[in-house]
């Protein structure tokens, strides 16, 4: 399916970026990958240590249609990875993560159907189920954007992937943890009831590319992943590293649920089970408003959301193992120097 074919990935120097590159730079797949990105430090960075012929950059913003039709001439398939994703940064500038997150998605697709590119998958978060913070909400929004665009297009199929916590990507608690172990600093921690999902970068890659073997327009693919409490991710990463510090209980951060959600009931309802996957079709149901009012749901309150306390819970040993499989793990505390290390 990608064999001769041009990939953009928008935001392609995160860590998500890296984990397609280090699936496909060395191989058949892909004659051309493009990076799309404003930060030109991280991009020579990528350049610099890659090193790669196949591998094209492009400065740009998701916020400037301008930039990102430029970069999209030729293309055949584009995830669109960039976004502001931090909860407290977006509970601060609300407006900054919906010009990114939802306005930058609609460039993105506009910008992709003007050049008849064959798909784009649009990655978005289990904080966009139920949303109760600004990141959540503008991702929420951003899902709509591409299912309404999704409806009326002959050449591009626009499609979605949701997944829970990507475990050591840029920003999250693990490298966090690990950096307070080796500094002798207490492991800050929120509430050690909470529960999150845990996906690798590996994982989130083969959800989207699931995604493109199977899309329909307007589909949403989400991974069925495992979850564990933040306590036990803590003690977890304590006895990998041999470790005596002390726990501190910081509270609740702006935004934060205590569990996750990456199916609500709702979506539950119509989700078709793809074994590792479930696949929500799109709602393309029109204006007719007695379908919205006369109409109803019957089996809504016979199902229960798919969330991060009522999936498969891991605990301290199932933790140890799924950190174990981590690149940034095999380097940092099994002296791994092969392993592959994506940004964090």
């Amino acid at each position: 399916m990608f064999l001769n074919k041009t990939l953009l990935i928008t935001g392609g120097t995160g860590s998500f970026g890296n984990a397609v590159l280090n699936r496909f730079l060395y191989t058949d797949h892909f004659k051309e990958i493009r990076i799309f990105s404003r930060d030109e430090k991280k991009q020579d960075d990528m350049r610099n240590q890659l090193k790669n012929d196949k591998l094209k950059f492009y400065i740009g913003d998701v916020r400037d249609y301008n930039s990102v039709e430029r970069a999209m001439k030729g293309v055949d398939y584009v995830f669109h990875a960039a976004a502001l994703k931090q909860v407290p940064s977006c509970e601060f500038f609300p407006i900054e993560a919906t010009k990114t997150n939802v306005f930058g998605t609609q460039n993105v697709i506009d910008a992709a159907v003007a050049n008849k590119v064959n798909k784009v998958i649009c990655l978005s978060t289990d904080k966009a189920a139920y949303p109760i913070n600004a990141m959540g909400i503008s991702k929420a929004l951003m899902e709509k954007v591409a299912i309404a665009a999704s409806r009326n297009l002959e050449h591009t199929t626009v499609c979605l992937t949701r997944y829970g916590n990507v475990m050591a990507s840029r920003g999250s608690v693990i490298p966090l943890f690990l950096k307070q172990i080796q500094s002798g600093q207490p492991l800050t921690i929120t509430d050690p009831n909470m529960t999150r999902f845990l996906m690798s970068l590996e994982d989130a890659v083969d959800l989207v590319l699931f995604a493109f073997e199977h899309a329909n327009p307007g589909d949403l693919f989400v991974n069925k992943a495992p979850a564990g409490t933040i306590g036990d991710l803590a003690e977890a990463l304590k006895q990998l590293c041999k470790a005596d510090n002390e726990i501190k209980i910081i509270g609740t951060r702006h935004g934060e649920k205590l569990y996750e959600t990456l199916c609500t009931r709702e979506e539950m309802v119509k989700a078709q089970d793809m074994g590792d996957f479930y696949r929500i079709p799109a709602d393309n149901r029109d204006l007719n408003y007695a379908q919205y009012f006369s109409e109803g749901e019957t089996d809504i309150s016979k199902i229960d959301d798919y969330h991060s306390h009522n999936t498969e819970q891991q605990g301290v040993e199932g933790m140890k193992r799924l950190l174990s499989n981590l690149p940034l793990i095999k380097k940092e505390i099994f002296g791994d120097l092969t392993a592959v290390q994506y940004p964090g």
